[in-house]
C-alpha cells in the first residue's frame, strides 16, 4: 500500500477517552469512606496490641489513692494492666505516705505482677529526759541518706527544743550529760506524722562525799573548783579527784580520793592544823610565778603557809614583766594578803630602712615611717616593712630589756627579690651546670649596612623580663650517651667527632628535644615537650622542665654585656652589644675560640686567614675562655639548636619572643668549627634546619619561674 503523503507529516496526539454513553465518569470519596478507613486501622491496632501485650497485676502496700503509668500505651481492665514489653515509670500517692515514683520492666511472660511499697511520712519523737538539760544524739547506723557518713548524720538536740522529726523505722539514740552516765536507746518510729513519747532517766556519774572539819566553815575544793563549806555532802565526779579544805589561819588540807559513781564515800573528819603564818598572793596579770626564798611555790592566785618570825623573800615573776619583789616577816597566826601589780618591760628597737619612705607595721598596726625608734614590750612581735614597687620584709623580733637593738633593712625591688629567691646555679641529672639570668631589653639582627648581613637578620628591638637558666657548656657525647647509649657522632674526613668530652653532633632537633624531656623526667619536673612517635607535636610553655633556649635567650646571652639595667639604676646597658664573639672588628685574637682555622684548610672551603686555634674539627667543650656571662663556646666549636621555628622576622618590637607557632625548620645559632667568613662569624648570623649535621649540637635551658 502506498502511504498517504499528507498523513505522514501529521503528528500523533493523545485523545481523551470517552465512555460509550458520552459522559466522563469521576470516582468520589466521601467522609464516610475516610471514617471507615480510620475505624479499620483502629480495629487492627487494638487486635495488634491485645495480641502483643502482657497482663501486669500492680499491687501497692498500703493501697494507692491515685496512680499513673508512663512510658507507653497501657490499658487497665479490672485492676490488671495490659502493657507491652519495655520499661515504664509508675507514679502513685497514698495518704500519710511519701509520693512514690519508680521504674519497672515488663518482660516476655504472658502474666506478670509488680509490687510497690509506700514510705510513710516522718514521725515525731518526744523524749522526756531526766536531767532536763541532757543532750540527745541521733546516731543511726543506716542513715536515710547513704551518701553521708555516720558522723555527718549525727544530730545533737536538747529535749527542750521540742519533738524530734525522724524517718519511719528503727533509730539509735544516745542521751548524755557531763555529770551523768550516758545511755543508749533504740526506738521504732511509726511515721505518718504520729508523735511518740519515750522517757529516759540518766544515772548519776558521781559519788556523794561527806566532808567535815574541825573547826567547821572551811572551804571545800574539788580539783580546784569550789564545792561548799564544811560540814557538807559534795558531789565528786567518778574517777581520781583531789579534795582541798581551806580555812584562813589554818594549813590547807589536801587529800586524793577515787570516786565511784553512785557510791557514798564519807571521809574521816579533818582536823585542820593552825598555820604558823599564812600569805595569800594575787597578781595582775594572773598566772605569775611565785618564789619564796628562791624556791618556786606555784602560780597566782596562791595561798602559802609560812614560818612565823622569819624574814621571807617573796618574788612574783612573769615573762615580759618587771619582777615584783618584797620581804615579809609574819607573826604567829597572822593571815596576810599581798597583791602584785606587774608592769610591762620595754625594749628599744631602732629601725634603719632604705628606701627612706618605707612604712612600718608592728603586729599589724601601722606606726608610720620605717626609720624610727620604737619601745616594745619584751615579747615576740611581728614586724612588716613595705613600700609600693618593692618586695615586703617580714620578721619576728623579741626586744631585750635594757638593751637597744638595731634592725637595718634594705628593701629589694620586685625584680631583685625574684632573682634573690632563685638559686644562682643548678645542675641537671646529666651533670650540666646552668646559670640563672635576668635579661633586659636589647637589639636582635643587624643593620642593612653591616658587612656580611643576610636578609633573614631583621633588625628589631626585643624586650625581655622572664628569668631563665642557660647551660654553661654544650652537651657532650658522654652526657648524651646516658640517654642514647648507642649514639655515634661519626667522623669528618677521618677526624673523629666522637670523643666523650666533645660536643654531641649528628643529632636532629627532635633528638635534642627528647634528651631534654629525659632530663626532666629524671629530675621529676614537668616535661616541656609533647612527643609522639619520636616527633615533637607541641610544648608546655610554662613547664619548668629542661628545654632548648629560645633564639632571643641565646642571642641575649651571647651579644649583651654588663649588668641588668635595674641593678645599676639606669635606663640602658652601659656596654655595646657584641658584633663578633671577641668584639667589634676582625680578625679574632689567636686561639680565642674554635673556628675554621688554617688547620682546617684541607677540610672546609673558607678559613680565617692566618688564624690558629689548634683544632681542625670540634674541640672538647670548655677548651676556650668563657664569655663575660660565664658561658663557654658561645662563639665557635659547634653551632647550636634553638627552640624557635624558623622565619624571617618583621622589624616590629617584640616582648619575650618564642618564635612562630608552627613551621618546618628550627633556628640554628652560632658559628662552628666549619665557619670562617665574615657572614658566619657574626653573632647575628642565623641558619636553619631540622636534620642532623656534623657541626650542630645544643646546650640546655630552663624556665626559672
Amino acid at each position: 500500500m502506498t502511504p498517504d503523503v499528507n498523513q505522514q507529516n501529521n503528528p500523533i496526539e493523545p485523545v481523551k477517552f470517552t465512555p460509550s454513553d458520552g459522559e466522563v465518569r469521576r470516582r468520589k470519596f466521601t467522609l464516610g469512606h475516610y471514617l471507615g478507613g480510620v475505624a479499620i486501622l483502629l480495629v487492627l491496632f487494638v487486635f495488634w496490641f491485645l495480641f502483643t501485650s502482657k497482663s501486669v497485676q500492680i499491687n501497692f502496700s498500703p493501697k494507692a489513692d491515685s496512680m499513673a503509668v508512663d512510658g507507653g500505651f497501657s490499658f487497665e481492665l479490672g485492676g490488671v494492666y495490659l502493657l507491652r514489653e519495655g520499661t515504664y515509670t509508675i507514679r502513685a500517692t497514698a495518704d500519710l505516705h511519701e509520693p512514690l515514683e519508680a521504674e519497672f520492666s515488663v518482660g516476655s511472660a504472658r502474666n506478670q505482677s509488680q509490687r510497690f511499697v509506700f514510705t510513710p511520712l516522718p514521725g515525731f519523737l518526744e523524749l522526756k529526759v531526766n536531767p532536763g538539760d541532757a543532750v540527745i544524739h541521733l546516731v543511726d547506723s543506716h542513715p536515710a541518706d547513704p551518701s553521708l557518713s555516720e558522723a555527718e548524720t549525727a544530730a545533737s538536740v536538747a529535749p527542750q527544743s521540742g519533738p524530734i522529726q525522724l524517718p519511719a523505722g528503727q533509730h539509735n539514740l544516745t542521751v548524755s550529760h557531763p555529770r551523768y552516765l550516758p545511755r543508749s536507746i533504740q526506738v521504732d518510729i511509726e511515721g505518718k506524722q504520729i508523735t511518740q513519747t519515750a522517757e529516759v532517766t540518766l544515772d548519776p556519774n558521781w559519788a556523794e562525799v561527806a566532808v567535815a572539819s574541825t573547826p567547821p566553815g572551811a572551804d571545800i575544793f574539788i580539783d580546784d573548783t569550789p564545792a561548799g563549806q564544811t560540814p557538807a555532802i559534795v558531789e565528786a565526779l567518778a574517777g581520781e579527784r583531789e579534795i582541798q579544805v581551806k580555812l584562813d589561819g589554818y594549813k590547807t588540807h589536801t587529800q586524793r580520793i577515787f570516786a565511784q559513781a553512785g557510791v557514798e564515800q564519807p571521809l574521816d573528819k579533818i582536823a585542820l592544823v593552825q598555820a604558823d603564818a599564812q600569805l595569800h598572793i594575787s597578781s595582775t596579770p594572773t598566772a605569775a610565778g611565785v618564789t619564796v626564798n628562791g624556791q618556786f611555790m606555784g602560780r597566782t592566785p596562791i595561798s602559802l603557809d609560812l614560818k612565823s618570825g622569819q624574814n621571807h623573800q617573796i618574788a612574783v615573776i612573769r615573762n615580759g614583766y618587771t619582777t615584783y619583789s618584797q620581804r615579809s616577816t609574819m607573826a604567829r597566826g597572822e593571815v596576810k594578803k599581798l597583791h602584785a601589780n606587774l608592769s610591762r618591760q620595754l625594749g628599744e628597737v631602732v629601725f634603719v630602712t632604705q628606701p627612706a619612705d618605707a612604712q612600718l607595721k608592728v603586729n599589724g598596726r601601722l606606726l608610720g615611717s620605717a626609720n624610727q625608734t620604737v619601745s616594745l614590750p619584751i615579747e615576740a612581735h611581728s614586724i612588716e616593712i613595705s613600700l609600693d614597687g618593692y618586695a615586703g620584709y617580714k620578721q619576728s623580733i623579741t626586744p631585750k630589756a635594757g638593751l637597744t637593738q638595731e634592725v637595718k633593712v634594705r628593701l629589694l625591688t620586685v625584680a631583685q627579690a625574684r632573682l634573690k629567691a632563685l638559686t644562682p646555679t643548678i645542675t641537671s641529672p646529666g651533670g650540666q651546670v646552668l646559670r640563672l639570668f635576668q635579661p633586659f631589653d636589647f637589639t636582635m639582627g643587624a643593620s642593612r649596612r653591616e658587612p656580611g648581613r643576610r636578609a633573614n637578620e631583621t633588625l628589631r628591638e626585643v624586650s625581655m623580663d622572664r628569668l631563665f637558666y642557660l647551660g654553661t657548656h654544650e652537651v657532650t657525647n658522654a652526657q648524651f650517651r646516658q640517654f642514647a647509649s648507642g649514639h655515634d657522632s661519626l667522623k669528618f674526613v677521618e677526624n673523629s667527632l666522637n670523643d666523650d668530652d666533645m660536643p654531641v653532633v649528628n643529632i636532629s632537633w627532635h633528638d635534642a628535644a627528647a634528651y631534654c624531656n629525659w632530663l626532666s623526667e629524671a629530675a621529676k619536673l614537668p616535661r616541656f615537650y609533647n612527643i609522639e612517635f619520636g616527633k615533637v607535636v607541641g610544648t608546655n610553655p610554662g613547664a619548668k622542665g629542661y628545654r632548648l633556649p629560645t633564639e632571643a635567650e641565646w642571642a641575649w646571652a651571647a651579644r649583651t654585656q654588663g649588668d641588668t639595667p635595674a641593678a645599676k639604676g639606669q635606663g640602658e646597658t652601659s656596654m655595646p652589644q657584641l658584633r663578633f664573639p671577641w668584639g667589634q672588628h676582625l680578625p679574632p685574637p689567636d686561639r680565642f675560640a674554635n673556628f675554621a682555622d688554617r688547620a682546617a684548610s684541607t677540610l672546609v672551603g673558607r678559613v680565617i686567614f692566618g688564624y690558629n686555634d689548634n683544632y681542625s674539627v670540634a674541640a672538647p667543650v670548655g677548651t676556650y675562655k668563657a664569655n663575660t656571662r660565664g658561658l663557654y663556646d658561645m662563639g665557635g666549636n659547634v653551632a647550636e639548636w634553638t627552640n624557635d621555628y624558623y622565619e624571617i622576622p618583621s622589624a616590629d618590637p617584640v616582648k619575650n619572643p618564642t618564635g612562630p607557632s608552627e613551621g618546618e625548620y628550627r633556628v640554628i645559632r652560632d658559628s662552628s668549627w666549619m665557619h670562617g667568613t665574615i657572614t658566619e662569624l657574626r653573632y647575628s648570623f642565623r641558619d636553619y634546619g631540622i636534620d642532623p649535621r656534623t657541626d650542630v649540637g645544643f646546650r640546655l635551658a630552663r624556665n626559672a619561674e
